[in-house]
Parts: C-alpha cells; sequence; structure tokens
C-alpha cells in the first residue's frame, strides 16, 4: 500500500497533529485551523489524532494535557496516541530511580516547571530524584495521570496507521512491538518496504513534513521551529493545514 492508493474510509477526514512537546501555544492555533477546516469544508464525519508527545521541553506541558484531556473526555471524535515521552514521564513517576535520570536527561524538568516543581536536571542523589518524584505526583492532577495512562500506542483508519515513532518493517501491524511504536528510527526511516498502510507518525524532527510513498513525518520540531505540522487525510488524497 502507498500512498496515492491508500485510503481513508468513505466519508471520514483524518486530522493528524505532530510532536507538541508543551507548546500549547501552537497546538490551540491547529484546532483553530481545524475548526475552520470543518467549517470551510464540512465532512461528514472526522477524527482529530495527535501522534504523542505532548509533555517535556516545551514551557507548558500542564496546559497541553488539561486541553487534550478535557478535549477527548468531551469528544470520543479526538484521539491522543501515546509517545515516548508520556512513557518515560510514567515510568519516572513508577520507578524514579532507575527512570528519573532519563527522565530528566530529555527535559523532563520543563514538564516539573509546569506543574510548579522545581529540579535540577544535574541530580545525582537518589533521595533527591524520589522526593522530585513525590512532589511531581503530589501537583499532578488525577485527571491528567489517568490521561496519560489511557494513551494508547496506534490507531487504524482505513489505509491509514498512526503511531508516535514507526513500525518494524517485516511485523504485522497486529502485531507490532510498543517499544517500537514509541522509539524505533533505524529500521523504519530507511525502509522502502510496502507495510500494508501508510504509516502517519512523528517523534524525529524534520524541517519539513517528510512523504514518502510508505509514511508521513508530520513532526516539524514545533518547540524548536514553531512550527507544529497538521495533515488532513481524506479519500486518497492529503494536504497540510
Amino acid at each position: 500500500m502507498r500512498l496515492g492508493e491508500a485510503r481513508a474510509p468513505e466519508g471520514l477526514r483524518l486530522y493528524a497533529i505532530g510532536d507538541v512537546h508543551g507548546r500549547d501555544d501552537l497546538l490551540a492555533a491547529v484546532h483553530a485551523r481545524i475548526a475552520e477546516d470543518l467549517a470551510a469544508r464540512p465532512a461528514e464525519d472526522h477524527r482529530i489524532i495527535h501522534v504523542g508527545d505532548y509533555v517535556d521541553r516545551g514551557p507548558a506541558t500542564a496546559a497541553v494535557v488539561e486541553r487534550l484531556s478535557s478535549l477527548s473526555r468531551a469528544d470520543e471524535r479526538v484521539l491522543c496516541l501515546r509517545g515516548n515521552h508520556e512513557e518515560m514521564l510514567l515510568d519516572f513517576l513508577a520507578d524514579p530511580i532507575d527512570a528519573g535520570p532519563t527522565f530528566l536527561a530529555n527535559r523532563g524538568a520543563a514538564t516539573l516547571a509546569s506543574y510548579g516543581v522545581s529540579g535540577s536536571p544535574g541530580l545525582f542523589f537518589e533521595r533527591d530524584i524520589v522526593a522530585l518524584a513525590e512532589a511531581f505526583a503530589s501537583r499532578l492532577p488525577a485527571s491528567h495521570r489517568a490521561f496519560l495512562q489511557g494513551l494508547p500506542y496506534s490507531a487504524r483508519f482505513g489505509d491509514f496507521f498512526f503511531c508516535h515513532a514507526g513500525i518494524r518493517p517485516g511485523v504485522a501491524i497486529e502485531n507490532q512491538d510498543r517499544f517500537d511504536l514509541t522509539w524505533i528510527r533505524e529500521g523504519f526511516l530507511d525502509s522502502n518496504a510496502d507495510f500494508g498502510v501508510v504509516v502517519v507518525h512523528g517523534h524525529t524532527p524534520a524541517a519539513e513534513p517528510e512523504i514518502m510513498p510508505n509514511r508521513i513525518n508530520i513532526d516539524t520540531g514545533a518547540v524548536f521551529s514553531g512550527h507544529l505540522t497538521c495533515v488532513a487525510l481524506e479519500g486518497n488524497q492529503y494536504r497540510f493545514l
């Protein structure tokens, strides 16, 4: 299945949004653009799919999580997938001693700060990392934690498969490993294989959306570039907002 052949389900428009990383301002603007697009081009039905990495790096993780958790509770057409940064955050809460250094090394301090928790990425003492995790857990609203814990790893609509990072070539879609869905790069990005679907993903920042025969990368490094990408898929066509 190649781009141009792949089709969304009849009557369903799909909007997919790339990595947000704490840029709630950009996320709000993209949702406004989607609303404008739906008003200008009414669709029989639609889905809005976020491909993960809502947290870390940028200044407003808490606002992003509040926006997405509220939207997804209110409207089943809003779908949020899990990224590797959500995985690291949850690992940090579950096992701060083991997962804390990785979480902090990947700009987790920005997430903590957005919830009013200050901590240095250079913490080395286990007691400090545990205390930091406990402070974070006490500030993280139950609704936010439930939202993050409930994020699915992938979604499929017609011939389009959505996930955060990509898939392992040669493995059936239904058998993909969770680690690959949130972390893979090598072996996927350089593959010309026909996956049987067109994969829409983020995880690997690019200056512009990458349009390949077997995948579309919509991570345009919003936290650094100021550009949060949204692709609209309908029938066998695609366009960017």
